[in-house]
């Protein structure tokens, strides 16, 4: 049997009708395309999470096995998707109880359409240099400037989109006055690679292919001292956290015990994550070196999580990037403060992910 939850929301308020079918067909094709792992055995429930292939703890969790270790009565179905965009999709549709996922699309996701009930319950990493704009060489772009009139690729609806458009803002340019292109990190390094594009806005570990023959013209960590930080997040289901709050306990202990690996065990937390990329050790030690993971006690620090009945300052982070989405008119406006507030999970905090 599989464990499941309520989503709700869709694609435009004034058309929430056809909008919202739009979105659950488009969550069938996103699914149909998506690489699963793991067998069932139809004697136990199911929790299915949502992972992406960048860098972070996540991905050690999965590759050492440690949910299915703390979790032996349940099934653990970890499914691969390219970006957050896709993971609110499958939100919508049901299909998942957990993702790894950015916090411009939490943003999006906690306002108006979408309204989708999740909750973030952890910080698997603040983005560095391991997120940035990259052209390719020859094309004459060595500013945000000299985006205009060129043809530039980024995920929409991603922390790159986010920055992408944070930088365009920065720089007084109009995006309108950019040829943006929606693309995922593998298309548009297929693109990149035909001369399709002249820049692209990604993550690890596509960027680092598009810098062997592009220049950096910013990194996320530029934008985050500009005050426009985006972070990777783990949300889960409110209906599941409701339900199986010792499931969600036992998730945030093992994404704990992966940020203490990378702390204390660079290497062997570049093996796990290696695995997972197909990649070696040595690339994967510069990868995780690009980002920045936080310590359990800065996890719960006013800053992040904050502690049970005290939200820390991440929903303060995710309440500007949805003004900031708004004013972009990505989203027709942001909620309340209140409403990122009770989005975050800090129940059994900071004890829970001590005890990892």
């Amino acid at each position: 049997m599989t464990i499941e939850l309520r989503g709700a929301g869709n694609r435009r308020g004034a058309r929430s009708v056809s909008a919202l079918l739009g979105v659950l067909a488009a969550a069938m094709l996103v699914l149909a395309g998506c690489s699963v792992d793991n067998s069932e055995d139809s004697s136990k429930p199911t929790i299915r999470l949502a992972y992406q292939s960048f860098p972070s703890g996540d991905l050690i969790v999965k590759n050492n096995g440690w949910l299915e270790e703390a979790l032996p009565d349940y099934n653990i179905k970890w499914t691969k998707f390219d970006s957050g965009a896709d993971i609110n999709t499958a939100f919508v549709a049901k299909e998942i109880d957990f993702g790894a996922i950015g916090s411009s699309p939490v943003a999006r996701g906690l306002s108006a359409p979408l309204n989708i009930p999740y909750e973030v319950v952890f910080v698997l990493d603040v983005a560095g240099d391991n997120e940035a704009l990259v052209a390719r060489n020859g094309t004459g772009i060595n500013t945000i400037a000299d985006l205009k009139g060129k043809r530039v690729a980024t995920a929409f609806a991603s922390t790159a989109h986010y920055s992408l458009l944070a930088a365009l803002n920065q720089a007084g340019v109009d995006p309108k006055d950019v040829d943006l292109i929606d693309l995922q990190p593998q298309a548009s390094l297929a693109a990149w690679q035909r001369g399709d594009v002249d820049a692209v806005y990604t993550w690890l570990p596509t960027l680092d292919e598009l810098r062997n023959d592009g220049t950096t013209i910013i990194a996320s960590r530029e934008l985050a001292t500009a005050g426009k930080p985006t972070l990777d997040l783990g949300v889960v289901s409110t209906e599941f956290a409701d339900a199986h709050p010792e499931v969600v306990d036992t998730w945030r202990k093992v994404q704990a015990r992966a940020l203490t690996l990378i702390k204390d065990d660079p290497q062997a937390a570049a093996e796990a994550v290696a695995a997972q990329l197909n990649t070696t050790p040595e690339d994967a030690a510069n990868q995780l070196e690009q980002g920045t993971y936080l310590t359990v006690a800065e996890l719960t620090s006013p800053t992040w999580l904050g502690t049970e009945g005290n939200p820390g300052n991440l929903a303060e982070n995710l309440h500007s990037a949805a003004e900031f989405l708004a004013e972009q008119q990505q989203i027709p406006s942001a909620p309340p403060l209140k409403t990122f507030q009770d989005a975050i999970y800090t129940k059994g905090l900071p004890g829970v992910v001590e005890q990892q």
